[in-house]
């Protein structure tokens, strides 16, 4: 019997246009490296379009957001700019994205935004990361969502200066 916690959350489809990616239960700080890694090697590799797929996502936390406006940021500074279109998001999810501005950054369409989702089948693998490697992350993933909107520096002060500290540290 496979665990909640080995069980695959980010299902891809790398050769679609759009590159599709259907997230299957929590998308957190705990698993969002490997889907952050995952897109940057999409971009590198000239894909520009890109369809998440929230159907299956039970919840999200502000890293996994962060990531997202990671993405969304580095796509609008490329040319031809890129798409991230969010679909099929509760409300839930859907208000948390708002909260936080990046339904500025990002499209979000109620349907199936035209995608093929049945054909995300290949899971991606996370890694094992380290304390410090985590802590990059969450620090990154924080700035991001200063950097999409600037209302998220109150919220996320504390996030900030405590990760700020740690990777100082080293």
């Amino acid at each position: 019997m496979i665990s909640d916690a080995a069980k695959p959350v980010y299902l891809v489809d790398a050769y679609s246009d759009p590159v599709l990616v259907r997230i299957e239960g929590r998308a957190s700080f705990l698993n969002s490296a490997c889907l952050r890694d995952f897109m940057a090697q999409m971009l590198k590799s000239g894909k520009t379009r890109f369809v998440v797929d929230f159907l299956r996502c039970t919840s999200m936390d502000s890293t996994f957001l962060g990531v997202l406006a990671g993405i969304a940021l580095d796509m609008r500074k490329r040319i031809p700019k890129g798409s991230l279109v969010l679909t099929r998001m509760g409300q839930r999810n859907l208000e948390l994205v708002r909260n936080l501005g990046l339904h500025k950054l990002l499209t979000i369409d109620a349907t199936e935004a035209g995608a093929n989702l049945a054909a995300c089948d290949t899971p991606l693998v996370c890694g094992e990361r380290g304390e410090l490697d985590n802590a990059r992350l969450v620090l990154e993933a924080h700035e991001n969502l200063v950097s999409a909107d600037e209302a998220n520096r109150g919220k996320f002060q504390d996030v900030l200066v405590f990760m700020k500290n740690r990777v100082e540290q080293g």
